[in-house]
């Protein structure tokens, strides 16, 4: 392991002192800071210094760590099917807003239950898209034959149609079940 590739609070292991964390960097040695409580000078080249975490190195990209990160998750979450809960709320129709689902159970002893609008049109949201990326494994999937892939699309298309009574929750008709 090179001088220049270590990070201070970088987690190490140093085959004598064992595990360790980097506190300072010279030009030639690193201190660290062993769980052992010693705190230690090391020359990282001929100690046999090793990284503890797992780590990785991206060649030829000329980006800031953050934006490659960023990047990184939004072409995740996209590629997923996922969408952030403020994306889903966008799309909650104005109206319903602020407002709350209320049931009421037959048995007047027994407490009502309130849950605020956005939290139940992001759940209906989730069961929207979780059919879509089932749907998307069901057609992918290699070995199902097409007779198993059209029932099994069968049972998407049911419950889908089930759902279309929380078509009035949707701001945009082309979101509707």
């Amino acid at each position: 392991m090179t001088i220049e590739s270590i990070r201070i609070g970088m987690r190490v292991r140093h085959p004598q002192y064992g595990s360790g964390t980097v506190k300072t960097i010279s030009e030639v040695v690193a201190e660290i800071q062993f769980d052992d409580g010693t705190k230690r000078a090391v020359a990282p080249e001929p100690s046999g210094l090793e990284p503890l975490d797992p780590a990785v190195t991206v060649t030829g990209l000329n980006v800031p760590l953050a934006q490659f990160i960023s990047q990184t998750l939004d072409a995740a979450v996209a590629k997923l099917g996922l969408q952030k809960p403020d994306a889903i709320v966008e799309n909650l129709g104005l109206r319903w807003h602020g407002g709350k689902l209320v049931l009421h159970p037959s048995d007047p002893t027994l407490q009502t239950k309130e849950v605020p609008l956005e939290v139940f049109f992001h759940k209906v949201v989730m069961i929207r898209n979780n059919l879509r990326v089932l749907e998307q494994k069901i057609n992918a999937h290699e070995k199902l034959t097409d007779g198993e892939k059209v029932e099994m699309q069968q049972y998407i298309t049911k419950s889908y149609g089930s759902l279309t009574t929380f078509n009035i929750l949707f701001k945009d008709k082309e979101d509707q079940f």
